[in-house]
């Protein structure tokens, strides 16, 4: 990378303080000991560090009796800006998405029942655009990887279904996320408030049964992908 040859790794945060300082745009008095200690280094190591940024023209010093003010340099604060730039594509790479591999087995038949519910059917059509088929597809997820992997969603908001009441019993909120099963086949990963499955099972709604029209059965190895939407 460029920017490593003009910026040394051990001067970021010393920029990245001086920045914070207001040293952009104006010289701002700073002392050794004060930039060693926000820096969690030696005073003799803050005072190094900024002879050499000078050095490299990436500050401009100036020095008034015991009193040192600071400013970045353009050039100082361009190779700043590049660093933003490399940790920005990586920290949000596009496309970004989740890919979670499993193995198709068979539910207890809970799904068929609470899919048609009319307090959720009505919520699905106008939030998600369909009333799925009744009935879940469950994906056993092989590896501890892909398990901790799907948590995630548990703490993201993706599409609420709220939960409601029947005037007997009340029903939990359903979350719903956009996926592609064997990259190909659109469904909605889905989060329940309850369930009676543990960490190793996701569950999957669709238009259409996925079983029926895809050809799959119990033991099918598949690959689910969901998007995450900054």
């Amino acid at each position: 990378m460029k920017f490593m040859t003009e910026l040394k790794i051990q001067h970021i945060l010393t920029l990245s303080h001086l920045l914070s300082k207001g040293a952009k745009h104006n010289f701002v008095k700073i002392t050794t000991s004060s930039l060693g200690t926000a820096i969690k280094k030696s005073q003799q190591a803050a005072s190094k560090h900024l002879m050499e940024l000078e050095e490299d023209q990436l500050i401009e010093r100036m020095i008034s009796g015991g009193s040192i003010s600071v400013k970045i340099t353009s050039k100082g604060h361009s190779e700043m800006a590049k660093l933003l730039t490399i940790l920005q594509k990586s920290l949000n790479p596009s496309p970004s998405f989740v890919e979670l591999n499993g193995t198709l087995v068979s539910g207890m038949g809970e799904g068929a029942y609470y899919m048609s519910l009319n307090g959720y059917t009505r919520q699905f059509k106008s939030k998600i655009g369909y009333v799925p088929f009744p009935g879940t597809l469950n994906v056993k997820l092989d590896k501890k990887i892909h398990q901790e992997a799907a948590k995630q969603f548990e703490d993201l908001e993706g599409i609420k279904i709220r939960g409601f009441s029947d005037g007997k019993r009340t029903y939990g909120w359903v979350k719903c996320f956009s996926a592609k099963l064997n990259n190909s086949i659109t469904c909605e990963l889905i989060i329940l408030e309850r369930t009676h499955h543990d960490d190793s099972i996701i569950e999957l709604i669709s238009k259409t049964c996925i079983r029926k029209y895809n050809k799959l059965k119990d033991g099918s190895k598949v690959t689910v992908k969901i998007p995450i939407i900054p």
